[in-house]
């Protein structure tokens, strides 16, 4: 039987400060899906709302020319406007080998305080099974406290979208928190690339906890969890 991998979205698809879509981000997604999809993996998607989740039209125009991101955007557009409700996952780990939550503003607005998420991600960590998340999507790890009340960060090394790539897109300001700051807050080392957008994979607990930096980063989380999953 084919390994399954659940892959998490945001619900997040208006930020009113700006007036303008934003939610998951197109390579994030698109990448890691052609990286495990080649080894037989099944992707099932979940978001906390369920139904559609907001592909933030901002990735579309950026990657229009990636081919995979291209592919991926004309193929498989059920996986994202089909999700099922995180909550109806939680306790179901043992059918998946791995969980992966893409970036995209929006988990900075709902995945990163909700409570099924945290549920999801702390049962998936409980069972030995691997968890990776990019770009924004590390925002999922940084309120998840493990049974007995140490954080799931805490004396990791890990990463996520920089404060410097925030500020380069414009969006520090209007952001909830600054991820690299609550990285380093939830007792994780923050590691980043030494200049914006370049890609950047961190590994910890033996291939067991992902985290990349930024877009760029996409196809080596992919990797890694597959290597991690062993397909």
């Amino acid at each position: 039987m084919a390994p399954k991998v659940l892959v998490v979205l945001t619900s997040y698809g208006f930020i009113e400060s700006v007036k303008q879509p934003t939610g998951w981000y197109l390579p994030e997604f698109a990448h890691p899906y052609e990286v495990l999809s080649k080894k037989g993996v099944e992707i099932v998607t979940a978001s906390p709302k369920g139904g559609l989740a907001p592909l933030d039209p901002s990735s579309v125009e950026a990657f229009k020319a990636d081919a995979s991101s291209a592919s991926f955007l004309s193929t498989q557009s059920a996986l994202w406007e089909q999700t099922a409700t995180i909550s109806s996952f939680l306790g179901r780990s043992a059918e998946f080998a791995g969980l992966l939550y893409p970036g995209g503003h929006g988990p900075m607005f709902d995945l990163a305080t909700d409570k099924d998420s945290i549920a999801l991600i702390n049962e998936f960590v409980a069972a030995g099974k691997p968890v990776a998340a990019v770009c924004h999507g590390p925002a999922v790890f940084v309120n998840v406290e493990l049974p007995g009340g140490k954080k799931l960060l805490h004396g990791k090394e890990a990463t996520g979208f920089s404060n410097a790539e925030e500020d380069v897109v414009g969006m520090s300001a209007h952001m909830p928190f600054s991820l690299e700051d609550k990285i380093a807050e939830a007792g994780a080392t923050y590691k980043k690339a030494p200049e914006p957008w370049a890609p950047l994979t961190v590994v910890q607990d033996g291939g067991k906890f992902i985290t990349g930096q930024n877009p760029a980063s996409s196809v080596g989380v992919g990797e890694a969890l597959a290597k991690a999953i062993g397909v």
